[in-house]
């Protein structure tokens, strides 16, 4: 008699909990489509956009980010160095080289989840455009490091990965042609731990 309400409250309980899981695990794997990728630095131009697709909609919002416009800036995230490998918060490396035109643009290291690594107070968690030391061909070359590094030194009090997130602000490359073309900072491993 409660054997058909029994299977079907199952059945509903099995869809509920795998679709839940499914639509979660789909938020985690990935901000959307539409992707470039320069090097190890990765953008969604039309992530902040009304052509965005379902996926980046839904991770914006279950992120609670208020995103740039398309005419505002562009946000690119490195996870890995320019040979390939994963950033490790037991090594050090240095992101030299120039940034593509912005009137602004900020650099700091973030968890593999996306949250701001915050090092303590007195120790430089961020790097902008106004505060970096360049050489004169406008140039640069950032120490990301858990030992302190003179010049520009961002450090990198973490264990595990990590990744990098620079913010282009006022950018005529948040459009979306001419970006196959930028050049951007380069991300090389310069050793782990001692070394």
């Amino acid at each position: 008699m409660f054997r058909v309400p029994l299977l079907v409250a199952l059945a509903l309980v099995v869809a509920f909990v795998g679709g839940m899981t499914s639509a979660v695990w789909a938020l985690k794997a990935t901000i959307g489509f539409g992707s470039i990728a320069i090097g190890p630095w990765v953008a969604f131009p039309e992530a902040q956009t009304v052509a965005a697709d379902p996926y980046a909609k839904a991770h914006r919002a279950r992120a609670g980010e208020l995103l740039y416009g398309s005419a505002e800036g562009l946000r690119f995230t490195a996870a890995t160095d320019d040979s390939g490998a994963r950033l490790s918060a037991a090594c050090s490396y240095d992101i030299s080289g120039i940034t593509p035109p912005a009137r602004f643009w900020t650099l700091y290291a973030a968890t593999t989840g996306g949250a701001t690594l915050r090092p303590g107070t007195e120790i430089p968690s961020a790097i902008n455009s106004w505060v970096v030391l360049r050489a004169k061909d406008s140039s640069f070359v950032i120490h990301a490091s858990p030992a302190a590094q003179p010049d520009n030194w961002l450090a990198i009090r973490h264990t595990g990965n990590f990744q990098l997130v620079l913010t282009l602000l006022d950018t005529p490359t948040a459009g979306s042609s001419g970006l196959i073309d930028l050049a951007m900072p380069k991300i090389v491993k310069t050793g782990c731990g001692n070394a």
